[in-house]
Parts: structure tokens; sequence; C-alpha cells
């Protein structure tokens, strides 16, 4: 699937807060880091167990990063580069166009509500290192993934500034 394709639909984030995609990545990032650790050491244990309870998070989550990634990451070259670009050249904010399919809109929804479960994990602190998603990032990711959500539906972008308010 290219950009191109005439059954993708446009997403535009306005207003994209390019500090404050930094830090939700970077957050992000160390998540994912210690799930997919998590998962690992549960693999073993876990092999042929059923079950979608808390004890399974880190494996379902890493499931869906792994088939997102792999069904829609060829879609987010330009657009990374693009963040690259005006976080280097020290802009604070940047406009950004996606091209995608219509199903994303249901696969942001399942990944909003994982991570959301991933964040109750992190406040059980048993198991992590990394923090429950801070009030602001938590917002921004509200406000990122909703968007694809909503636009896929039909309604028109909401900038930033606007959703904060």
């Amino acid at each position: 699937m290219s950009p191109s394709d005439p059954d993708l639909y446009d997403v535009v984030l306005l207003e994209l807060p390019l500090e404050v995609h930094a830090r939700a990545q970077e957050h992000s990032a160390e998540l994912l880091r210690e799930m997919y650790l998590i998962a690992q050491a549960q693999h073993g244990k876990s092999e042929g167990a059923a079950g979608g309870g808390k004890h399974e998070l880190p494996r379902r989550l890493m499931e869906l990063v792994d088939a997102l990634t792999s069904s829609y990451g060829g879609l987010t070259n330009d657009q990374n580069r693009q963040l690259g670009d005006a976080l280097d050249a020290g802009r604070d904010s940047i406009d950004l166009a996606y091209r995608v399919p219509l199903d994303v809109g249901a696969a942001v929804e399942q990944l909003g509500a994982m991570l959301d479960e991933a964040d109750d994990y992190c406040r059980e602190g048993q198991h992590l290192l990394t923090l429950a998603t801070p009030p602001e990032l938590l917002g921004y990711r509200r406000w990122y993934l909703s968007e694809f959500a909503a636009q896929l539906a039909g309604k028109s972008p909401t900038p930033w500034s606007q959703f904060r308010q």
C-alpha cells in the first residue's frame, strides 16, 4: 500500500506540538521496551495459556504494535522525516498530513484503549519502572489518536490548541 493509493483518506494534525510529541514518543518508547522485555520473559510461561488479563497485557500490546507497524508503518515515513526536520529547525509546531486506510480509525481506538490499560498496569507499580503517562502527554496521545478516528469518520480536524482548551 502506498500513499498514492486511491483507498487512502486524509488525516491532518493541526498545530502538532513538537516538544510534546518528542516527549510522548520518548515515554512510549520506554514503555514499549519494558513491555517487550516482560512479554519475552512471560513467553515461555504463558505458552498455550488463554486469557486476556493484566498478566497478558505486555504480550497483547506488543502483538498489537507489531501488527500496526507491519500494516501501516510504511505510510508514516514522510511524516517522520517532516517531524525530524521541524524539530531540527527549532519549530514549535507543525501541521502534518497523513494518507491512511479507513481501518486505521478502529486500529487507533484499539491502541488507545490498550495504552490506557498499560497506564493502569504502570500505576500498579509491580512490574514496570516506567511511570503511567503524565497528564500532558496523556492529553496529547488522546488528541493525536482521536484525530485519526474522528477525521476518518468525517469530522473536521481539531487543532491541538483548541483541543487543549
